[in-house]
């Protein structure tokens, strides 16, 4: 969909919040470690705040260990890989430009070697010239409209989809606009109780515990204290709440001068056709990103594979990964050529597994990917896919996500795509992040996605929650075993990763809708959570031809 997976999410909760775990492992004859929960209410579980370091690691902590939902890779690395590296294997990042630059990613780039840069010249007549570590199909746009958006400004579609995309339009653009004004509103109201009160305590910092501290007698200084204290419920300090509150204005104000503009032409700059998939002799050779608030790719980049034990940042998943940036996904929805074109490109210059963080609600051409993503399959190549962030239940025709496997929930058009579901940090009834999207026929498998700690631009790291984080922490796990097991075909890795999780048979709750819940084996084709641990066993026992899948 968009780059404002944070955003979206966080304008979501805030606009909420304003207006108002310990078990015995069951060791199996396949030296899988399933979940031996049968009832989440009678177990034991995590009730304190995780640490710091719990907080930047959850996503790799073990469920029966730690009582944290993460995928075991601590355990993988240390009772199973150990020291061994295993064969370096490609995954390509299909996304926002990355940090290429990145001081927990330099190291783990993939390299064309059969490129020289900066000289012009397609040296290794892939058609691609200077693809040094990979490809921008995005020339130098970053701001880009919904689809339903462009395909009214360029009248593509039949009468009823457009009618469909203005109906749609309209509403969001309005909610857009009412959303803008009421960050704003807040905003200032925060900012001015924080002057005041500052001005009052003679402080130009100050605690909760000062704001307790204040006996208002007058009105204004009352509604001041009570603005005050409820912002200290979202964050820590009242200048963390106001960039929260900015990020949600620039989110707002996003949509509505780009996202939802349909007067808008974000692909000029580039200079191609994007609905002709002809039209090739666009982008270049530099995926980097363009601008600071284009971080999703580098926050991807780093899930799979920042480098690990280095001491700075963050531990990818992977330990012997390149990464090939491909920069197809703007600040808006992606085109349909950029990402089939994008597979291809993985594909043809040795990606073994793609992660596509991406996703939308129309897709014109969408027989163009998936051409692509049977290429891939036909070339053994992994497709990993974010499930979405709207909390819907994707088995519904109306609630569509592409790109997909399978057209109107029919057969599967190829055995090589997992696409993943969000987890909160908790486990129990509110294991399924609220945001994330479900459903028994289009989504696989769910992993860790929600405030995933990882590498951000200019040698940063950040929070982010979403589908787009739970993939690439399967890409990971997905990357761990066809380094130590090459021989592994990617529909194999696909049934590993899906048969392996671990099995949660009780009631979450889905979606935005608290009085809705079912359990996983309901929602998701394998009813599991991914595990790194249980998928290298696996892996090892269908190497050696003790499993047959």
């Amino acid at each position: 969909m968009t780059n404002n997976t944070l955003k979206s999410i966080f304008a979501l909760s805030l606009a909420t919040v304003l207006s108002g775990c310990g078990s015995t492992n069951t060791a199996t004859s396949s030296g899988l470690v399933l979940t031996p929960v049968e009832n989440i209410d009678s177990t034991p579980l995590k009730i304190s705040d995780l640490t710091t370091a719990e907080k930047n690691n959850w996503g790799h902590l073990d469920l029966v260990s730690d009582t944290i939902p993460g995928m075991s890779v601590d355990k993988a690395y240390t009772d199973i890989i150990k020291n061994k590296k295993g064969t370096k294997t490609i995954v390509a990042v299909l996304d926002s430009g990355i940090d290429l630059n990145h001081e927990d990613l330099d190291d783990v780039l993939w390299t064309n070697t059969k490129e020289k840069a900066g000289n012009g010249i397609d040296d290794d007549g892939n058609g691609y010239i200077d693809d040094i570590h990979g490809y921008n199909f995005l020339g130098e746009s970053y701001n880009e409209q919904l689809e339903y958006v462009r395909m009214l400004r360029l009248n593509i579609g039949d009468a009823a989809t457009l009618s469909k995309a203005k109906t749609k339009l309209d509403a969001e653009y309005n909610e857009a606009l009412q959303g803008k004004e009421q960050y704003e509103s807040i905003y200032l109201a925060v900012k001015n109780a924080d002057a005041d009160v500052k001005k009052y305590l003679n402080k130009d910092t100050y605690t909760k515990q000062d704001l307790a501290g204040i006996t208002a007698t007058d009105k204004t200084m009352q509604r001041n204290v009570a603005i005050l204290n409820q912002m200290f419920g979202i964050k820590d300090t009242i200048p963390e709440v106001l960039d929260e509150l900015n990020n949600g204005i620039k989110y707002y104000t996003e949509q509505v001068n780009y996202n939802l503009n349909k007067e808008f032409n974000g692909r000029e700059p580039v200079g191609d056709n994007p609905y002709d998939i002809t039209d090739v002799d666009y982008g270049n050779g530099n995926p980097m990103n363009r601008v600071e608030d284009e971080s999703h790719g580098t926050h991807v980049a780093g899930i799979i594979a920042a480098e690990r034990n280095n001491g700075i940042g963050v531990n990818g998943v992977a330990n012997n990964v390149a990464i090939m940036s491909i920069r197809a996904v703007p600040n808006g929805d992606e085109y349909d050529k950029d990402i089939a074109r994008g597979i291809r490109y993985a594909v043809d210059n040795g990606a073994r597994i793609i992660n596509g963080s991406f996703g939308k609600s129309f897709s014109p051409n969408a027989q163009w990917v998936y051409d692509a993503i049977k290429y891939a399959a036909d070339n053994n190549v992994l497709f990993v896919h974010a499930a979405g962030n709207d909390g819907s239940d994707l088995d519904n025709p109306i609630n569509a996500n592409f790109p997909n496997d399978q057209v109107n929930n029919g057969p599967e058009i190829a055995d090589n795509v997992i696409t993943v579901g969000a987890l909160n940090p908790k486990y129990g009834s509110e294991l399924v992040a609220s945001y994330s999207n479900y459903g028994k026929i289009n989504v696989d498998v769910f992993a860790p996605g929600t405030d995933i700690y990882s590498t951000y631009p200019n040698n940063d790291y950040e929070y982010s929650p979403g589908t787009s984080m739970a993939a690439p922490g399967v890409a990971g796990v997905a990357a761990l075993v066809m380094s130590q097991y090459p021989s592994l075909t990617a529909a194999q890795v696909k049934k590993i990763i899906l048969n392996s999780g671990l099995p949660i048979k009780t009631k979450v709750v889905l979606g935005k809708n608290t009085g809705k819940s079912a359990s996983l084996d309901e929602i998701s084709t394998s009813g599991k959570i991914a595990n790194a641990y249980n998928a290298l066993v696996m892996a090892s026992k269908v190497a050696a031809g003790q499993i047959e899948l």
